[in-house]
């Protein structure tokens, strides 16, 4: 049985003093564009359970093609409209992109 695998990119980030909102907001129309495009498996954000602007932005693409497709179309579609997520950032994310055997991950239409 041939294993196929997957990118994960995980990145954890903080949004600026005051700038908490919108940076959740941004973060999620991100996610949202990316699970609309061709190469996305799933993507979600989740938030620190004691109510900070502390989030992990996770995402998983079918290849490295497809993430760098996506980021640019992000880049193009998004930044240029709302200005990008730097002008909102806390401080320096911490950005990692792993590769992972597909049938490890348990998908929500799997469950």
């Amino acid at each position: 049985m041939e294993i196929i695998n997957v990118l994960v990119e995980t990145v954890v980030c903080s949004g600026a003093e005051g700038k908490g909102a919108r940076f959740k907001r941004m973060l999620e129309a991100r996610q949202e564009f990316k699970r609309r495009q061709d190469g996305c498996v799933a993507a979600w954000i989740g938030q620190s359970i004691d109510g900070q602007s502390l989030f992990i932005v996770q995402s998983v693409f079918t290849d490295k093609k497809s993430w760098k497709r996506i980021s640019e179309k992000i880049t193009e579609s998004l930044d240029s409209k709302d200005g990008g997520l730097e002008a909102v950032f806390g401080g320096p994310p911490l950005v990692g992109m792993f590769e992972v055997p597909l049938d490890s991950l348990q998908l929500p239409n799997e469950a």
